[in-house]
């Protein structure tokens, strides 16, 4: 019989396995680990095959999987159409889309005529959203009193029915954000006050980067439930107003079209971002006024140059409506019995400074080319495809029947444009000043 204590020799026993044990458990964990390695490796760099119902193997590189997947944006939640070629657009009002047995007349009139394309407001001059953007930071514009409860499913049959779909959105000019946000408004340079132009509207101030962000949050959204296009209106500084008591707060002193410029270059940033991030980038646009395109080297005191906006949008569209040219412009007494002339002469500018390979704007970027005064910069081109004008159907100054409105649809194809759109406040259109689709 051992002599040894048996506790003592349980306890030797222990001891003498510990180093065995621990190996056993280190062996394990190796193996597992090699396992699971293997798994992940054979997922990323692995070949497959995968067949289809014709019995054909395809090989299946997954070697890129991860790169790819990053790459790879999110589908749109809803279909686009691209923009026509030809563009021949009417506008509609909130009011007349919110109102499904009004809103009938002008789609039946877009599907029997030439038209291939409509406006709709989204965001008027009161600064109210016409649709459910989705959003809680944009709740306190909605509703409008011309709201479209059922705008995604109008712009969906739109879309069924080959009707491209542009949203019309007021930027600057929005008494709805102003009151609401004081501090970014255009202010009263006497008591510090919101400003307000003639007609009691008020304006967010340009320069301010909160604003910017407020109305990419809405072309996001407007996107998202299914337009096409973006419109921007009313990208300017107020001009109809008391401006000797105007100030700027977040602008300050800097040149107008410079403010403009940098917004501008803003917005198509984050429309290209928000594009590659959604799936789909909208087609994006600006309106202009129209002696933007004979103006030299001016910004008509409200921020627009010409040359400062074609590198950022996609279609420049000058609202170049005969009744808003004064008397005596270019030798016309009354430019509404002018039509044509006054179109053609706004659309040959336009044109000369599209294509222009100089020019006499220090836009940002520019690089001059001369030492003369007023200096001389190169200037990249752009295809004359850009221009896109707002066209006048509507009475003011004038009668505008069938030989008016034609008149200036030939006066844009004369200058080399073929995309027009027209105006309209009450969405009365002149029908026989259209060609029927029969004739097309």
């Amino acid at each position: 019989m051992s002599r040894l204590n048996p506790e003592f020799k349980n306890k030797k026993s222990s001891v003498t396995n510990t180093p065995t044990i621990k190996r056993g458990v280190f062996i394990v964990i190796i193996v597992l680990l090699t396992i699971l390695l293997y798994v992940l490796l054979n997922n990323i760099f692995s070949v497959t095959y995968s067949f289809d119902n014709s019995n054909d193997a395809t090989i299946i590189d997954n070697s890129n999987k991860l790169k790819d997947k990053e790459k790879t944006p999110n589908k749109p939640r809803f279909p686009h159409i691209d923009p026509p070629e030809s563009l021949r657009a009417v506008y509609m009002t909130s009011c007349v889309a919110s109102t499904p047995s009004i809103r009938k007349n002008l789609v039946e009139l877009i599907e029997e005529t030439e038209i291939n394309a409509v406006i709709i407001d989204i965001k008027d001059y009161t600064g109210k959203l016409a649709f459910d953007p989705g959003k809680e930071e944009l709740a306190h514009a909605v509703p409008s009193d011309c709201f479209i409860s059922d705008l995604p499913q109008f712009l969906s049959e739109l879309n069924q029915k080959g009707i491209y779909t542009i949203a019309r959105i007021t930027v600057f000019q929005d008494s709805h954000f102003a009151v609401l946000n004081p501090e970014v408004a255009v202010l009263k340079k006497s008591d510090g006050t919101v400003w307000s132009d003639y007609k009691k509207l008020h304006f967010t101030d340009p320069g301010s980067k909160e604003v910017w962000d407020y109305i990419i949050s809405i072309s996001e959204s407007a996107t998202d439930i299914g337009f096409d296009e973006l419109n921007f209106d009313y990208i300017r500084f107020p001009s109809d107003g008391p401006m000797k008591d105007i100030s700027f707060p977040k602008s300050g002193d800097r040149p107008k079209q410079e403010v403009l410029e940098s917004f501008f270059s803003y917005l198509k940033k984050e429309i290209d971002r928000y594009g590659e991030e959604s799936g789909y980038r909208p087609v994006i646009s600006a309106d202009l006024f129209g002696m933007t395109t004979n103006a030299e080297n001016f910004d008509l005191n409200i921020g627009q140059v010409w040359e400062r906006v074609l590198p950022y949008f996609d279609y420049l569209s000058p609202m170049i409506y005969p009744s808003h040219y004064p008397p005596g412009f270019n030798g016309w007494s009354d430019p509404n019995k002018y039509p044509y002339e006054i179109i053609k002469f706004a659309l040959d500018r336009a044109v000369q400074k599209t294509i222009a390979t100089t020019t006499l704007v220090a836009f940002e970027g520019a690089i001059p080319i001369s030492t003369t005064t007023p200096m001389v910069y190169s200037k990249p081109t752009f295809p004359i495809s850009k221009i896109r004008p707002w066209l006048q159907d509507f009475d003011y100054g004038g009668t505008y029947d069938v030989a008016e409105v034609r008149a200036q649809i030939q006066a844009t194809y004369d200058a080399g444009i073929d995309s027009w759109m027209l105006w309209s406040p009450s969405n009365k259109y002149t029908r026989g000043a259209l060609k029927a689709t029969s004739d097309i």
